[in-house]
């Protein structure tokens, strides 16, 4: 029975979905995860009995841990051994610049043939660490040309430069930076520095847009004041000049008439024939009474005394506007200067 324990594999007893090895068999699910066949009524499901015993089993031995829980993630190295789907890498191997899980690293665990090959933490960017021009591991920092060499670059072109191992020059650049020169202190005092900057310059941008929305509801106030004054400019302007034509055709008639009789009494005036004057005359009327003209009066004062002087009051603090003084800065931000608005702004 023990023989037949070995021989259970976490693989067959995975869900497909989950990856993870089945605790609680029963699931409220409408299709089935293997075959994928659909019910669009709830099935009734029950524990298969028999596959809850030898998953109870699988969990009490040790030896069948389930390997999906080591297969390579997202955010994992793979197993550049591994084929189909791969496993994730326990080590990096610099000779021989591969990346292995813990089953293809048993090699270098325990053949005496790999004891000199170098294995570090996993790591995705093997081609970082090898020189491009000897195809070496880079193992050498050379201090000189401030760059990382391979052994072969050590003993020709950097043969008597300056050189350490990584491990050294890292350990020392720490110490110099964090001790020495109080690294970490000056990079917290630059960021607080930098945040007030920030801040300030954001309440710069908001007190920029305060200053437009305030000018911008300004003239949206000044065009709807202009707007609403034009009917009104334009009704009382159509109606009195409907009464003046009226006015103007009534006087341009009486002036007619007037002209007419005054050419006809000065022919009769000027005919020598006593008997023709004596019977034209009673025919030509007396003149209408001035009273009898249609007395219309057109107003030509749109705005009262009072809204009238209001109105001037406005054009004149417009006209002082004109005459303010707006600071200028340049494009670096300094050098500041004085711009006046130019004359000539006007309310349509």
């Amino acid at each position: 029975m023990a023989a037949a324990h070995r021989l259970l594999s976490a693989d067959q007893y995975c869900c497909s979905v989950c990856l993870d090895v089945q605790k609680e068999p029963v699931k409220g699910i409408y299709n089935c995860p293997l075959c994928s066949q659909i019910f669009n009524v709830r099935p009734v499901v029950k524990k298969n009995v028999m596959l809850k015993d030898l998953i109870a089993q699988l969990n009490g031995i040790e030896v069948c841990v389930s390997p999906y829980l080591n297969y390579s993630g997202p955010d994992d190295v793979p197993c550049d051994v591994c084929i189909g789907r791969k496993m994730r890498a326990v080590k990096s191997c610099l000779t021989c610049m591969a990346s292995y899980c813990e089953t293809h690293l048993q090699p270098h665990q325990q053949s005496e043939a790999f004891n000199a090959h170098k294995l570090e933490e996993p790591t995705g960017n093997l081609e970082e660490k090898m020189c491009m021009k000897h195809q070496k591991v880079l193992e050498i920092f050379c201090r000189t040309s401030e760059s990382c060499i391979c052994l072969l670059c050590m003993v020709t072109e950097h043969k008597s430069h300056d050189t350490v191992t990584p491990e050294e020059e890292r350990a020392e650049r720490q110490v110099r930076r964090q001790v020495g020169m109080g690294w970490k202190a000056e990079i917290k005092r630059r960021i607080e520095e930098k945040e007030k900057k920030l801040e300030s310059t954001k309440e710069t941008i908001a007190r920029i847009q305060e200053h437009e929305d305030l000018f911008l509801s300004v003239l949206q106030s000044i065009e709807r004041l202009r707007s609403e004054i034009t009917k009104v400019i334009r009704d009382h302007e159509t109606r009195e000049v409907r009464k003046a034509e009226k006015v103007i055709d009534q006087l341009e008639m009486e002036i007619m008439e007037l002209k007419r009789r005054d050419a006809e009494l000065a022919e009769l005036s000027q005919t020598e024939d006593h008997i023709h004057f004596l019977k034209m005359f009673p025919s030509i009327p007396d003149l209408p009474q001035d009273e009898d003209s249609p007395d219309m009066k057109v107003n030509g004062n749109l705005l009262p005394e009072m809204l009238r002087k209001d109105v001037v009051d406005l054009k004149k603090s417009l006209e002082e506007i004109v005459g303010w003084e707006f600071v200028k800065t340049n494009e670096t931000g300094g050098c500041c200067v004085i711009m006046r608005l130019q004359r000539g702004l006007y309310v349509k």
